[in-house]
């Protein structure tokens, strides 16, 4: 009879082994005051420190301004305990999507600073990891911070299901999306879904109307959507001059208007990224270090 609960407790003790192994990992410790912006990493359930974020000022961020305007309001609003919205930027690539997003994080902190509040913390969580959304909900949700969670050029696929674990967290799970938490995401889709998708449901269901409904109700869970545009020759060309005065580029003002078209005829686009990659094309060929200060 020992024998046997001998045997007994040895099978127990390496099943109890096996399931600690499968388990997922307890989300690490993170001092929160280290930095003002951080990336979450799903595997080690962990918060790294961002030191310097890789922005863009303000100022620079030409042909968005009613765009601007809205979302550093809902976010000014949101950061002092005011009701907000969770945002959706959706629209052409390379016109300041997740370049809006940083700035206004780093502009209202400045006003926070000033009113001696503490700051906003922006959250990055990769398109992989959405799955993983609970998990960094309840990381933050006792924490004494609110927190932007931002996710860049969100997207579904087909087969693809992890959008549920975002609509859950946005609105439709039990606990919510917690007071202190804010979802801010980029596409290029306005519905997150690629419109073959869509339509091939829609044509092979049964009831078509009730088809891709899940699916396409994720994107009104975000009560603030922001269009980007492609933009006009005039605004591309004012972003290019604002590089150039912004970094004190030595070149005059007709060579740079027929540098930068031509730059964005070869590319076949206008937009933010194009005149930036101008600018850096630019200034290499001038030797001049692009960097602020």
């Amino acid at each position: 009879m020992t024998q046997v609960s001998d045997d007994l407790g040895a099978v127990l003790a390496r099943i109890a082994d096996a399931l600690d192994r499968l388990a997922p990992p307890a989300a690490a410790a993170i001092d929160l005051t280290v930095a003002d912006a951080y990336v979450w990493h799903a595997e080690g359930r962990r918060l790294e420190p961002v030191p310097r974020v890789s922005r863009v000022a303000m100022e620079l961020l030409k042909g968005i301004d009613r765009t601007r305007d809205q979302l550093v309001d809902n976010t000014s609003r949101f950061a002092r305990g005011l009701p907000a919205n969770n945002a959706l930027l959706w629209g052409a690539r390379g016109m300041g999507k997740s370049s809006l997003v940083k700035a206004a994080h780093a502009e209202i902190n400045a006003d926070l600073a000033a009113d001696g509040l503490p700051p906003l913390k922006l959250i990055e969580i990769h398109r992989e990891d959405i799955e993983t959304l609970p998990a960094l909900m309840s990381l933050m949700r006792p924490a004494p911070f609110r927190f932007i969670v931002f996710c860049d050029d969100l997207s579904f696929d087909h087969d693809d299901t992890s959008y549920k674990s975002l609509k859950a967290v946005l609105e439709g799970g039990i606990e919510g999306r917690p007071e202190n938490v804010i979802f801010y995401a980029t596409s290029n889709r306005r519905h997150l879904l690629p419109r073959d998708m869509m339509e091939n449901e829609r044509s092979t269901a049964i009831n078509p109307g009730e088809a891709v409904e899940e699916k396409v109700s994720l994107s009104d869970r975000f009560g603030l959507w922001l269009g980007f545009h492609k933009c006009s020759q005039d605004d591309y060309l004012a972003m290019v001059n604002g590089y150039a005065a912004r970094f004190k580029l030595p070149v005059d003002e007709e060579t740079l208007r027929r540098e930068s078209l031509e730059w964005s005829t070869t590319r076949g686009a206008r937009s933010g990224r194009t005149a930036w990659q101008y600018v850096q094309d630019l200034a290499g060929r001038l030797g001049v270090a692009l960097n602020e200060g």
